[in-house]
């Protein structure tokens, strides 16, 4: 096959299982039934069209792998560039403090889970294995992927291919678990009891504005202007990346480790930039400077929810059965032990932080910190099927403000990284250390500002 058709032939495929997946959502009950989004059905259609199951598509791994990365960014700087609310700064500042407490609560489980079983029965398994967890349920298969992947270097075989089957795992359990837990949550009297609506097209947003022309250029579509701006902002983040590794590469093992910690978290770095651009129209717009393109907040809803779309099926398309077959015990072991806690956590946690629409929160944030804010959009509008509670707005700029205190994150996950090339493992337990006491600062935070 000529090269130049390899990547497009993967992409429509990727279009064609999306296709097939909504169609045996809307014909058959039992895939609406158990709240599962369409793409997660269209990745276990690559799944098993896959070489290594039935041999019909030709998917490689290591493509789709490239594609989740890229769309992880991709996504993220769309959502980054939409306009926000200032009136919901507050409620939002609480859902990303409780979002980055959320993903620390999943560290601790995980990494502590696979010491435990280094120091047990899987004595050659990467110590950093369980720290997947977070970054497949609460983060999504691409940061899994892009960490998993820059750990391969380390020694970690088929560490990205792992994050992939971590977050697929996410995926079944926000799908799966959350009917029963939605079901369960609705049935308690401290919760206004809600009738289940019909079965409602699958959104990943909200749908609330009526569509508008932004750019006054009549001869050039407005969507093209928003490609545009994430085509900016991604290719300022590449600079970014490559000047961050020539700046790091002098000081050694620890400046090779940090640069690949900035490659794998390059959709916050995106983010940020993302975040930057907006303000500064946000500025211009408001000082009536003149502005030759704009955002539009509902056509970068649409690009998100697609890439994220997108992505998921490449993410659970990409699975290697092999590699899931020989990790199945510490992946089936963390990745259940994760699931529970985190349904436990978000159901209390939730409680004490929204006292308004406490049932939509709770389904609506269980739902993204297993799997994406697809899921999590999934799970709300089975409750909220007009969307017309705060969760949406929660979801969405919790997102935003968690890229600022996610962002310590990126250290603390370089000092098991210094511990396993230097062969000290005592750095793994100040790595534990350094997450408790965050999660204790977040706590602080959090709580001190919900008794306001």
């Amino acid at each position: 096959m000529d090269t130049g058709w390899v990547l497009i032939i993967d992409f429509l495929l990727l279009a064609i299982f999306i296709g097939i997946a909504s169609y045996l959502k809307k014909r058959f009950l039992i895939f609406r039934k158990f709240l599962i989004p369409i793409p997660i059905i269209a990745g276990f259609i690559g799944l098993l069209l896959g070489k290594e199951a039935l041999g019909l598509a030709p998917l490689a791994k290591e493509r789709l792998g490239d594609i989740v990365y890229h769309l992880m960014a991709i996504g993220f700087i769309a959502l980054s560039l939409q306009e926000r609310k200032q009136k919901k700064n507050k409620t939002a500042f609480r859902s990303g403090v409780y979002i980055v407490s959320t993903y620390l609560v999943q560290g601790i489980i995980g990494f502590s889970l696979s010491l435990i079983l280094v120091n047990t029965i899987f004595p050659d398994l990467f110590p950093m294995f369980g720290l997947l967890l977070p970054l497949s349920f609460g983060q999504g298969p691409g940061q899994a992927y892009s960490i998993g992947s820059q750990w391969q270097e380390l020694g970690f075989i088929n560490g990205g291919n792992i994050g992939l089957t971590f977050a697929t795992f996410g995926f079944l359990w926000a799908s799966l678990a959350g009917l029963p837990f939605m079901n369960y949550l609705v049935r308690k009297d401290k919760f206004q009891k809600m009738k289940a609506p019909e079965h409602q097209p699958y959104k990943i947003i909200p749908q609330k504005m009526e569509y508008r022309e932004s750019t006054s250029n009549e001869s050039l579509d407005s969507i093209s202007i928003q490609i545009s701006l994430i085509a900016l902002v991604y290719f300022v983040t590449y600079l970014t990346l490559i000047l961050a590794s020539k700046i790091l590469s002098p000081l050694g093992t620890m400046g090779a480790t940090l640069s690949q910690l900035l490659w794998g978290f390059h959709f916050i770095i995106g983010s940020l930039y993302g975040i930057l651009v907006k303000y500064i129209i946000s500025y211009a717009k408001k000082n009536k400077r003149n502005i030759y393109f704009d955002t539009d907040k509902f056509l970068l809803q649409r690009i998100t929810g697609g890439v994220f779309d997108l992505m998921i099926t490449a993410s659970i398309s990409a699975i290697s059965i092999y590699t899931l077959r020989r990790f199945v015990v510490p992946i089936i072991l963390i990745t259940i032990t994760g699931g529970i806690a985190t349904m436990i956590y978000t159901y209390f946690m939730c409680q004490k932080i929204f006292k308004e629409s406490t049932l939509e929160n709770i389904l609506g944030f269980y739902g993204m910190q297993t799997g994406t804010i697809s899921t999590g959009m999934a799970l709300l509008k089975e409750v909220d099927p007009n969307l017309s509670t705060n969760a949406t707005d929660n979801l969405v700029m919790g997102s935003a403000v968690a890229i600022f205190f996610g962002f310590p994150l990126m250290v603390l996950l370089s000092i098991p990284v210094i511990g396993y090339t230097t062969g000290q493992p005592a750095f793994y337990y100040y790595t534990l250390i350094a997450f408790i006491a965050y999660l204790s600062v977040l706590y602080f935070i959090l709580f001190r500002k919900t008794r306001d």
